[in-house]
Order: C-alpha cells, then sequence, then structure tokens
C-alpha cells in the first residue's frame, strides 16, 4: 500500500477513535439490550444458545474498536468485514432463537430493524473509508 497522503492519514487517525463512530455507539447499545433479553432465556441454554448470541453481539463493536485502532484502512476494513460477519451470525441465532420461542415477536423485530441498521452503517463505513 503507497502511504496516504496527509489529508487522507489525518482523516484516517481521527477515525481511530472508535468511541465516536455512531455504527460502534449503536452495536454497543444493541449488546446491552441482547445481554437484558436473553437473561429470561432458560437455564440450559447459558452454555449454548445464549452463549453463541452474547459473543457475536459483543463481537461486533468489538472488531470495529480494533479494527479503527489499525494503522491502515485496509485493516480498517478487514475487521468491518468480520463484525459484519459476526452480524449475519447473531442474525441467524436471533431467528434460531425467535423459533423456539425464547424471543417475542416484538422484541425480535426490533432486535432484527437495528441489527439491519448496524449492517447498512457498516457498509456505508467501509465504502467511506474505500472511496478516501
Amino acid at each position: 500500500m503507497a502511504i496516504p497522503s496527509d489529508n487522507l492519514k489525518t482523516n484516517y487517525l481521527r477515525m481511530n477513535n472508535f468511541k465516536e463512530l455512531k455504527v460502534w455507539q449503536r452495536a454497543i447499545e444493541l449488546v446491552i439490550l441482547i445481554y437484558k433479553i436473553t437473561q429470561t432465556f432458560p437455564t440450559e441454554e447459558g452454555y449454548g444458545l445464549t452463549s453463541q448470541i452474547r459473543r457475536a453481539a459483543s463481537s461486533i463493536p468489538s472488531n470495529i474498536a480494533e479494527g479503527a485502532g489499525r494503522m491502515s484502512p485496509e485493516d480498517f476494513i478487514h475487521f468491518l468485514n468480520i463484525a459484519k460477519g459476526s452480524s449475519f451470525e447473531l442474525e441467524t441465532q436471533l431467528i434460531i432463537a425467535h423459533e423456539l420461542n425464547y424471543v417475542s415477536q416484538p422484541d425480535f423485530e426490533s432486535l432484527t430493524q437495528k441489527l439491519d441498521e448496524i449492517q447498512k452503517m457498516i457498509s456505508g463505513l467501509q465504502r467511506s473509508i474505500n472511496n478516501k
């Protein structure tokens, strides 16, 4: 990779403050909701679906933060891809939980709507980084 121009480097370095990224903030909000909802899951799911759902959810903002802390736009995009993959994993697990009646219809719709918004925000951030 070529060394970025000063303007691009300055813009990229500003992105390293992941806590200012709206997509990271929304992902954190989703994690909190996921933890609250999975508290109602059957106790026998503690090491199964509950754990998987929580890990996938927390992986989304974690990978956004890790990518933002990397020194190249390519690395950031790579970690955003991982975050997006985790979001699709979470979506699949929520479908399973809903089918098992662990998640109510209103909660399922709310969570999947928030997840869809986060997925779109990640894609938009990737496009933004690619266009710089």
